[in-house]
Protein backbone atom coordinates (compact mmCIF):
# COMPACT_ATOMS: atom_id res chain seq x y z
CA UNK A 1 0.00 0.00 0.00
CA UNK A 2 1.16 3.36 -0.86
CA UNK A 3 0.25 7.20 -0.79
CA UNK A 4 -1.27 8.00 -4.59
CA UNK A 5 -0.15 11.55 -5.24
CA UNK A 6 -1.20 14.54 -7.70
CA UNK A 7 -2.57 13.84 -10.53
CA UNK A 8 -3.70 10.64 -10.26
CA UNK A 9 -6.56 9.28 -11.53
CA UNK A 10 -7.52 7.27 -8.20
CA UNK A 11 -8.16 10.73 -6.09
CA UNK A 12 -10.09 12.05 -8.72
CA UNK A 13 -12.66 9.01 -8.64
CA UNK A 14 -15.78 9.37 -6.57
CA UNK A 15 -15.95 6.82 -4.18
CA UNK A 16 -18.31 4.37 -3.92
CA UNK A 17 -20.71 3.59 -0.38
CA UNK A 18 -19.24 0.22 1.46
CA UNK A 19 -21.86 -2.92 1.99
CA UNK A 20 -19.80 -4.80 3.93
CA UNK A 21 -16.82 -4.52 6.12
CA UNK A 22 -14.48 -7.64 6.38
CA UNK A 23 -11.04 -8.82 7.66
CA UNK A 24 -8.88 -7.22 4.43
CA UNK A 25 -11.16 -3.92 4.91
CA UNK A 26 -9.71 -4.04 8.77
CA UNK A 27 -6.02 -4.63 7.00
CA UNK A 28 -6.37 -2.05 4.58
CA UNK A 29 -7.46 0.22 7.67
CA UNK A 30 -4.63 -0.46 10.12
CA UNK A 31 -1.90 -0.25 7.07
CA UNK A 32 -3.65 3.56 6.44
CA UNK A 33 -2.54 4.19 10.18
CA UNK A 34 0.88 2.88 9.68
CA UNK A 35 1.02 4.97 6.42
CA UNK A 36 -0.47 7.95 7.82
CA UNK A 37 2.04 8.17 11.12
CA UNK A 38 4.78 7.51 8.75
CA UNK A 39 4.40 10.03 6.51
CA UNK A 40 3.60 12.47 9.67
CA UNK A 41 -1.02 12.87 8.47
CA UNK A 42 -3.19 13.16 10.79
CA UNK A 43 -5.76 12.13 7.93
CA UNK A 44 -6.48 9.47 4.82
CA UNK A 45 -8.92 8.91 2.82
CA UNK A 46 -9.27 5.68 0.84
CA UNK A 47 -8.91 6.55 -2.64
CA UNK A 48 -5.50 8.15 -1.03
CA UNK A 49 -4.19 4.46 -1.34
CA UNK A 50 -5.97 3.49 -4.44
CA UNK A 51 -9.19 2.19 -3.30
CA UNK A 52 -12.64 3.22 -4.23
CA UNK A 53 -14.40 2.99 -1.40
CA UNK A 54 -16.55 6.03 1.17
CA UNK A 55 -13.88 5.97 4.36
CA UNK A 56 -11.30 7.50 5.72
CA UNK A 57 -9.14 7.52 9.14
CA UNK A 58 -8.30 10.55 11.14
CA UNK A 59 -6.11 11.32 14.28
CA UNK A 60 -5.60 15.09 14.57
CA UNK A 61 -2.68 14.75 17.01
CA UNK A 62 -0.59 13.07 14.56
CA UNK A 63 0.84 10.82 17.58
CA UNK A 64 0.48 6.74 17.10
CA UNK A 65 0.12 6.51 20.71
CA UNK A 66 -2.56 8.22 20.84
CA UNK A 67 -5.17 5.37 19.94
CA UNK A 68 -8.33 6.70 21.43
CA UNK A 69 -7.68 10.11 19.17
CA UNK A 70 -7.96 7.16 16.15
CA UNK A 71 -11.63 7.41 14.25
CA UNK A 72 -12.31 5.79 11.51
CA UNK A 73 -15.56 7.01 9.19
CA UNK A 74 -17.14 4.53 6.91
CA UNK A 75 -19.65 6.18 4.42
CA UNK A 76 -20.12 9.50 6.30
CA UNK A 77 -22.32 12.38 5.89
CA UNK A 78 -21.98 15.78 6.64
CA UNK A 79 -25.53 16.52 7.92
CA UNK A 80 -25.23 20.31 9.25
CA UNK A 81 -22.08 23.04 8.82
CA UNK A 82 -22.23 26.17 9.97
CA UNK A 83 -19.51 29.42 10.69
CA UNK A 84 -16.87 30.06 7.92
CA UNK A 85 -13.15 29.74 9.20
CA UNK A 86 -10.03 29.95 7.08
CA UNK A 87 -6.68 27.94 7.35
CA UNK A 88 -3.51 26.68 5.78
CA UNK A 89 -4.52 22.80 4.75
CA UNK A 90 -1.68 20.41 3.35
CA UNK A 91 -2.81 16.52 1.91
CA UNK A 92 -0.08 13.88 1.92
CA UNK A 93 -1.19 13.38 -1.84
CA UNK A 94 0.14 16.89 -2.73
CA UNK A 95 3.34 16.75 -0.36
CA UNK A 96 4.66 20.27 0.58
CA UNK A 97 1.93 22.31 -0.89
CA UNK A 98 -0.33 24.41 1.66
CA UNK A 99 -2.16 27.14 0.85
CA UNK A 100 -5.91 28.52 3.23
CA UNK A 101 -8.94 27.06 3.00
CA UNK A 102 -12.15 28.44 3.99
CA UNK A 103 -14.19 25.46 5.45
CA UNK A 104 -17.32 25.48 7.95
CA UNK A 105 -16.27 25.81 11.53
CA UNK A 106 -18.48 23.80 13.21
CA UNK A 107 -20.26 20.67 11.59
CA UNK A 108 -22.34 17.38 12.16
CA UNK A 109 -21.12 14.45 10.60
CA UNK A 110 -22.67 10.53 10.90
CA UNK A 111 -20.14 7.59 9.89
CA UNK A 112 -20.09 3.87 10.69
CA UNK A 113 -17.37 2.55 12.67
CA UNK A 114 -15.32 -0.93 11.72
CA UNK A 115 -18.06 -2.51 14.35
CA UNK A 116 -21.05 -1.35 12.03
CA UNK A 117 -22.07 0.90 14.79
CA UNK A 118 -23.53 4.46 13.68
CA UNK A 119 -21.76 7.72 15.05
CA UNK A 120 -22.31 11.35 15.16
CA UNK A 121 -19.69 13.79 14.98
CA UNK A 122 -20.58 17.27 16.49
CA UNK A 123 -17.29 18.78 16.07
CA UNK A 124 -15.20 22.15 15.55
CA UNK A 125 -11.61 22.69 15.43
CA UNK A 126 -9.04 21.00 13.51
CA UNK A 127 -11.47 17.95 13.51
CA UNK A 128 -13.83 19.63 12.08
CA UNK A 129 -11.63 20.65 9.19
CA UNK A 130 -9.84 17.27 8.87
CA UNK A 131 -13.35 15.72 8.24
CA UNK A 132 -14.43 18.11 5.45
CA UNK A 133 -10.63 17.75 4.05
CA UNK A 134 -11.10 13.84 3.93
CA UNK A 135 -14.98 13.68 2.65
CA UNK A 136 -13.99 15.71 -0.36
CA UNK A 137 -11.67 13.57 -1.10
CA UNK A 138 -14.58 10.62 -1.52
CA UNK A 139 -15.94 12.99 -3.91
CA UNK A 140 -13.11 13.22 -5.68
CA UNK A 141 -12.16 16.68 -4.67
CA UNK A 142 -9.00 18.03 -3.64
CA UNK A 143 -8.03 21.19 -1.49
CA UNK A 144 -6.63 22.81 -4.58
CA UNK A 145 -9.91 23.13 -5.42
CA UNK A 146 -11.16 25.12 -3.13
CA UNK A 147 -8.22 27.82 -3.00
CA UNK A 148 -8.55 31.43 -4.48
CA UNK A 149 -7.31 31.87 -7.83
CA UNK A 150 -4.35 34.35 -6.23
CA UNK A 151 -3.48 30.80 -4.12
CA UNK A 152 -3.51 29.00 -6.75
CA UNK A 153 -1.08 30.87 -8.78
CA UNK A 154 1.19 29.97 -5.62
CA UNK A 155 0.86 26.49 -6.00
CA UNK A 156 0.88 26.53 -9.47
CA UNK A 157 4.60 25.59 -10.47
CA UNK A 158 4.44 22.93 -7.54
CA UNK A 159 1.83 21.24 -8.96
CA UNK A 160 2.83 20.75 -12.85
CA UNK A 161 6.27 19.68 -11.03
CA UNK A 162 4.23 16.68 -9.94
CA UNK A 163 2.39 16.29 -13.07
CA UNK A 164 5.83 15.83 -15.05
CA UNK A 165 6.88 13.75 -12.57
CA UNK A 166 3.41 11.71 -13.22
CA UNK A 167 3.76 11.68 -16.88
CA UNK A 168 7.23 10.39 -16.33
CA UNK A 169 6.13 7.46 -14.05
CA UNK A 170 3.64 6.37 -16.45
CA UNK A 171 6.32 6.44 -19.71
CA UNK A 172 8.09 4.29 -17.38
CA UNK A 173 5.34 1.65 -16.96
CA UNK A 174 5.16 2.76 -12.61
CA UNK A 175 1.99 3.89 -13.09
CA UNK A 176 -1.00 1.56 -15.20
CA UNK A 177 -2.95 3.88 -18.01
CA UNK A 178 -6.30 5.57 -16.85
CA UNK A 179 -8.20 2.62 -18.14
CA UNK A 180 -6.10 -0.37 -16.61
CA UNK A 181 -6.72 1.82 -13.56
CA UNK A 182 -10.96 1.89 -14.16
CA UNK A 183 -10.98 -1.58 -14.29
CA UNK A 184 -9.09 -2.29 -11.41
CA UNK A 185 -11.83 0.01 -9.48
CA UNK A 186 -14.29 -1.62 -11.11
CA UNK A 187 -13.01 -4.75 -10.19
CA UNK A 188 -12.74 -3.77 -6.51
CA UNK A 189 -16.42 -1.77 -6.08
CA UNK A 190 -17.37 -5.02 -6.78
CA UNK A 191 -16.38 -6.97 -4.09
CA UNK A 192 -17.54 -4.31 -1.72
CA UNK A 193 -19.65 -1.43 -2.91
Amino acid sequence: MRIVKYPHPTLRHPSKPLRRVDAELKKFVAEMFELMYEHRGIGLAANQVDLPYQFFIVNVTGDKAAKEEEHVLINPMIVKRDGNIEADEGCLSLPDIFAPVRRSERIVATAYTLTGEEKQYDVDGMLARVIQHEYDHLEGKLFIDRISPANMLNVKESLAEMELEFDGDRRRGVIPDDRQIVARLSKLEALRA
